[in-house]
């Protein structure tokens, strides 16, 4: 039985309840975060905790907790759930008003609802091993602050959807310029000549941690090359290797993109090579 937390309680998950008039149900009026642990050890807690944070502060949601009594909160909820290998959700919204009205209101205490979930162990770092992703690709209709993790999802539930649809594990995003922003739920990597090459932070992309992890980290070995900067769809489609990056998938080879083969159809050295360097030092943010 799984155990949630739902403002100061611990209690199974299907008894956690929310009000009807809370303004996350309403107006999805709140920030949310996703963070794995391998072995009960999270990665990047800080990075999460700290992009929650601001979140919080850019939707002027008052919640005061510090990254500390953040992992307090979190470490007592997988103290009391079995497993290995979680997800844990961690959501946060303005909280329950008395009316629906769409200004915020004041002197309302934030919802705080957290759950853990089974993730699979990690991929290996074997490139003829791992599995590989098909994408397809569309133009970016979603809101012009994808640089909040907010949970008003609506937009990429729909771009998933279409991708779902068509077969494909995920779809690739790009702006009105044929500029890469991101997928409908992570953040996207190419490699070119070994080059790897990721779409700068701005507002059309999250801030995503594992997108942070892997640049830092191949930055700090030295081995690889690494750009952030604009990045057309011609270059996509013509990338020797493309990546997908979340919390979930760690990076994920993709190898099929819009029914073509990326590259040479197989996933590539560069992304062994990256994806070692990551694994050995995801702990370490």
């Amino acid at each position: 039985m799984s155990i949630a937390y739902v403002n100061g309680a611990f209690v199974p998950l299907e008894e956690a309840r929310i009000s009807p008039l809370d303004r996350g149900f309403l107006f999805g009026d709140g920030i949310y975060e996703v963070i794995p642990y391998y072995n009960r050890k999270p990665v990047g807690f800080a990075l999460h905790m700290q992009r929650m944070i601001n979140g919080l502060k850019a939707l002027e949601i008052k919640c005061e907790k510090s990254i500390d009594e953040w992992r307090q909160l979190l470490d007592s909820l997988i103290d009391q759930n079995e497993g290995s290998n979680f997800g844990v959700y961690l959501h946060v919204s303005r909280g329950a008003d008395t009316k629906r009205f769409h200004a915020y209101p004041e002197n309302v205490e934030p919802t705080i609802f957290a759950f853990t979930f089974g993730i699979k162990d990690p991929e290996p770092v074997d490139r003829s091993a791992v599995h590989a992703y098909k994408v397809s690709s569309t133009e970016d209709l979603r809101w012009k602050r994808c640089n909040i993790k907010s949970t008003s999802l609506l937009g990429n539930v729909m771009h998933f959807q279409q991708g779902h649809a068509s077969g494909n594990n995920e779809i690739l995003l790009y702006n009105q310029k044929n500029e890469l922003t991101e997928g409908s739920s992570c953040n996207v990597f190419i490699v070119k000549d070994g080059t790897v090459i990721t779409p700068v932070e701005d507002n059309q992309i999250l801030p995503g941690i594992t997108r942070r992890i892997i640049i830092d980290s191949i930055k700090a070995d030295g081995s690889i090359p690494v750009e952030e900067r604009t990045i057309t769809m011609d270059e996509v489609r013509n990338a020797d290797e493309i990546w997908i990056t979340s919390s979930s998938k760690e990076i994920a080879p993709v190898t099929r993109l819009d029914d073509q083969p990326v590259g040479n159809g197989e996933v590539g050295p560069v992304w062994e090579k990256a994806f070692r360097i990551y694994t050995d030092r995801k702990f370490d943010y």
